[in-house]
């Protein structure tokens, strides 16, 4: 076999001279966007190895010497062929379990004879071909390149049962199991939660999809559901809690942002793992995901939020929203919008500044859900913005002491979604959508009915279904987001009579 090496004639610009590749180069060779790759497995494809070179940049050519389980791989430019050895020099690449090993080529160009390496230039095309398409994905600054999906390193994740919040450090800590994570962008699609996730190795994804896919993060939550993506390689633009870049601990944060703290960055551009939650090691038991009970989850929460400044742990039950329409909000508007997400206990519009309140949570998990979910929502025509509060509860007025009803207390109201462990409501917590869920619908009650109450919230409804098992449930559409927070306000329990108080929530579904 090892004749094919001599056969293939390559021209390197290192003078004039024409050399032919013996496939041996020196360990310490001076930077070169050519790059010698060793100890390859036998079976591996062109497609593996110029996965490899994807995720720093364009590859230009490459070059398979099969007989000595070696390649050659060529980048576009002597900058990304260093970031890539500096990455691989601080995380060891593997391809189908097997440690492969990278370094500068002596060569500076690759010249290969087209006919003996068409299969490689034929993949390589197939690549470049979708790769300088780049299709943006919606909602997100991503611009990304796509294979076919049989054997891609980029999975597509989406969780389920999203009680707790899901973080990006949490899916790396998780995922870095099966192999190096380059890059990680998490967005909302369809009301639900999903991340794309790449590895240096497709097999590192195929590995992590047989042995993660339908496991729950949490116990009896946040169910992760697993599939290849049809791209290839992402490209993040920015490191911040949405979208990271493993390779690139640089690049900015974007929306205004501070970038990540330097440490920080070095360190996630290290394999380290900044979470110190108990994950179970892999393969082995695995469901739940060992993180066992609500401390874990908002440690897992505050460690989401690792070197973002001016965020406090996540045990932090207290919320300060602000920006709020003080003509129209009252402590029972707050206590209905923001128990779509937990157990509300207090509420206290602030006397000196009456756009703002305080929202004491019954823990860490709930007030971490609402503040992902409702932040930056519109709320009687303002776009509210809730971030944690430095204050550990919320003060009731001294005994005798009229604050106008601007604090109130929720603490034992029979209207709180979350009080029974297990409720069913844990599974159905979503994000502010112009779907509303609506149940506890007495027989009576008939679809016109339904439509003009809601309409009396001063929003257009677009659509109504009932579920075709159980009229006591419907599907109801508004026109905006904003509009169905309104009416979730305003006709959450509210009285339908024959003692049926009306339930709204989010939905996942549109009609």
């Amino acid at each position: 076999m090892d004749g094919i090496v001599t056969d293939v004639a390559v021209g390197v610009k290192n003078g004039n001279d024409s050399k032919k590749f013996k496939g041996e180069d020196k360990m310490d060779g001076a930077p070169s966007r050519v790059l010698h790759i060793r100890k390859l497995p036998g079976e591996v494809t062109e497609t593996e190895v110029i996965a490899l070179g994807l995720p720093f940049g364009k590859v230009t050519n490459i070059l398979m010497l099969k007989g000595k389980n070696q390649a050659f791989l060529e980048l576009a430019t002597e900058e990304a062929a260093i970031t890539m050895v500096n990455y691989y020099s601080a995380v060891t690449p593997h391809l189908r379990n097997q440690p492969i090993y990278i370094q500068y080529s002596n060569h500076k160009e690759l010249k290969t004879d087209n006919t003996l390496n068409q299969r490689a230039q034929a993949v390589l095309q197939a690549v470049t071909a979708v790769q300088t398409a780049n299709t943006p994905l919606s909602g997100t600054t991503v611009s990304e390149s796509a294979v076919t999906p049989a054997q891609s390193p980029v999975l597509r994740i989406i969780i389920d049962n999203m009680y707790y919040p899901v973080t990006l450090d949490v899916l790396h800590q998780i995922f870095s199991k099966f192999g190096a994570v380059l890059k990680i962008i998490t967005f909302t699609k369809n009301n639900q939660f999903q991340a794309l996730l790449q590895y240096g190795d497709p097999v590192n994804a195929q590995q992590a999809k047989l042995a993660l896919d339908g496991q729950n993060i949490y116990n009896a939550c946040c169910t992760l559901r697993i599939d290849f993506s049809k791209l290839v390689n992402l490209n993040v633009k920015y490191n911040n809690d949405k979208s990271r870049d493993y390779t690139r601990p640089d690049l900015p944060s974007g929306d205004g942002q501070p970038a990540l703290d330097p440490a920080i960055a070095a360190a996630f551009a290290k394999e380290t793992s900044l979470l110190g939650l108990p994950v179970a090691a892999v393969p082995g038991a695995l469901s739940p995901l060992a993180i066992p009970n609500a401390a874990a989850a908002a440690a897992a929460a505050a460690a989401g939020r690792v070197g973002m400044p001016g965020v406090s742990a996540g045990g932090n039950t207290v919320l300060l929203v602000s920006n709020l329409n003080e003509e129209m909000v009252t402590p029972q508007s707050l206590f209905t919008l923001f128990g779509v997400y937990g157990d509300v206990q207090r509420v206290k519009i602030l006397y000196n500044k009456k756009d703002s309140a305080l929202i004491q949570m019954a823990d860490g998990n709930q007030s971490q859900l609402a503040m992902n979910h409702l932040n930056g929502q519109k709320m009687y025509g303002k776009i509210i913005r809730v971030t944690l509060s430095k204050h550990q509860t919320v003060q009731l007025p001294r005994e005798g002491l009229d604050d106008q009803g601007l604090t109130k207390d929720f603490g034992n109201s029979p209207l709180h979604r979350f009080k029974k462990p297990g409720s069913k409501n844990f599974q159905n917590i979503f994000p502010p959508s112009a779907t509303l869920h609506l149940s506890n619908i007495p027989p009576s009650v008939a679809e016109e009915d339904l439509r003009t109450l809601f309409a009396n919230t001063g929003g257009t409804v677009k659509a109504f279904k009932f579920f075709q098992r159980d009229h006591k449930m419907a599907l109801l559409q508004m026109a905006t987001v904003e509009e169905a927070i309104q009416a979730l306000i305003d006709l959450h329990n509210y009285n339908l009579g024959e003692n049926h108080h009306l339930r709204v929530s989010f939905s996942k579904s549109t009609i």
